[in-house]
């Protein structure tokens, strides 16, 4: 009798951003979203005349953004170059410049988060209290949901009052499953939805593990132990390591992502609360000091605020 022909294994597919008109809607909200970051920066411009005076007042905007002095300082050189290569006369042309300056800057930090290498694919996703990070798993979950993926969630996040309940919220909003164990050990929920995961033929788990400051050098240590016990589980994983950080918090936001870089060993950041801040020239200082993928940007409180990043857009939103 012939052995049974093996099951295909699915390719791997990137999360797609969604088709023009909706891309059109989230353009229009990341534009507004970025308005107050985005007024001061343009305001140099009005008027100006192309001078030394104009490079000034752009840099003290640009600090004044949270890009901080690195990536101020090479936005203004990049800037430099293109005005002289371009031999631009007006003000208008050099905001266009700065524009694709910015794109530039930001583009290594766009990279689609990739599922179905493995399955299941282990997201495991940290972030300080506050930072949105359980309401960005909802969103997440939604948009994996939505372009077909089964999705699995965690309830690591054990130490903090109502996470457990506010996961639950989103898992049944979503419709998706959930392992969790009321004041149960982060380490020992993660692996065992990751053995679920397996055991169920999920697409992807994603882990919501606890909110916590770097400064808590004990929690840090949690995060590693969940993340040894989830290797422990699955030799490949964690298959991706996000973190969430809060477009408001600026270059606090650059010291999370290091910090959290060294313990972790972060494969991307979602990027939440940008709309209504003045300090999103941070994702600049990000990709300037510490280039991690941004998969995620968002915008708002509804399911569907949440989008892929792209660098030109971004640049567009900021100084259109």
């Amino acid at each position: 009798m012939p052995a049974p022909a093996p099951a295909p294994v699915p390719a791997p597919v990137a999360v797609q951003a969604p088709a023009a008109p909706e891309r059109k809607s989230w353009l229009d909200k990341l534009k507004t979203g970025l308005r107050k970051t985005g007024t001061g920066i343009q305001a140099v411009f009005v008027n100006a005349q192309i001078d030394d005076a104009l490079y000034e007042e752009l840099e003290s905007a640009l600090l004044m953004a949270d890009t901080g002095v690195k990536a101020t300082e090479y936005l203004l050189d990049d800037l430099k170059v293109r005005v002289k290569r371009q031999m631009a006369t007006d003000a208008a042309q050099v905001k266009l410049l700065l524009a694709d300056a910015v794109a530039d800057l930001l583009k290594p930090l766009e990279k689609p988060l990739v599922i179905g290498e493995f399955t299941p694919t282990v997201i495991m996703v940290a972030g300080v209290n506050g930072a949105g990070k359980t309401t960005s798993i909802g969103k997440l979950t939604k948009h994996l949901a939505t372009e077909g993926a089964s999705v699995l969630l965690a309830a690591a996040d054990t130490f903090r009052a109502a996470a457990r309940e506010q996961l639950l919220v989103w898992a049944d909003r979503n419709t998706v499953e959930i392992v969790s164990n009321e004041g149960g050990d982060p380490s020992a929920v993660s692996f065992d939805a990751v053995n679920a995961g397996k055991a169920r033929g999920k697409d992807v788990v994603l882990v919501d593990t606890a909110g916590r400051l770097p400064t808590q050098l004990h929690l840090m240590d949690e995060l590693k132990k969940i993340k040894r016990v989830v290797t422990k589980a699955d030799a490949t994983a964690p298959h991706e390591v996000l973190l969430v950080i809060d477009g408001n918090t600026g270059q606090n936001a650059l010291a999370q992502v290091k910090a959290f870089d060294e313990t972790l060993g972060l494969t991307g950041l979602i990027v939440t609360k940008l709309d209504g801040t003045a300090k999103g020239g941070v994702l600049c200082a990000i990709a300037r000091e510490r280039p991690i993928p941004v998969y995620f940007i968002g915008v708002g409180e509804k399911l569907e605020d949440l989008e892929t990043f792209n660098a030109r857009e971004f640049a567009q939103a900021l100084l259109g």
